[in-house]
């Protein structure tokens, strides 16, 4: 996020900046709250995701020096360097779950 700048505005500015979309906030809704403690360095984190209900473009690397490629997986074959709690999330929200916690001590 940028200085000032609103969690859906940054959302619509990183799509367009590495996805070449263009979303309107008022078309985002939340759809996961993720409360993560990372076991790195000890902090706790809120990763939240949002889906988009339109968009306008179409879906392209636009940050090819960031990014090798764009590839689509389907859950249940993710690869297996795929960030750990990203798997988590897509799992709940799957599951219709807003929300839910990894990394916490029990």
């Amino acid at each position: 996020m940028e200085p000032g700048e609103t969690v859906t505005r940054s959302m619509t500015r990183e799509a367009e900046e590495e996805l070449g979309i263009l979303i309107a906030e008022e078309d985002l809704a939340l759809v996961h709250t993720l409360h993560h403690l990372d076991a790195d360095d000890g902090r706790s984190r809120l990763q939240l995701f949002f889906r988009p209900a339109r968009y306008d473009g179409q879906i392209r690397n636009a940050e090819p020096h960031k990014c090798e490629a764009l590839r689509s997986w389907r859950l249940d074959q993710l690869p297996t360097d795929t960030v750990p709690y990203t798997v988590h999330a897509l799992g709940e929200i799957t599951r219709g779950s807003a929300l839910s916690t990894v990394g916490r001590p029990t």
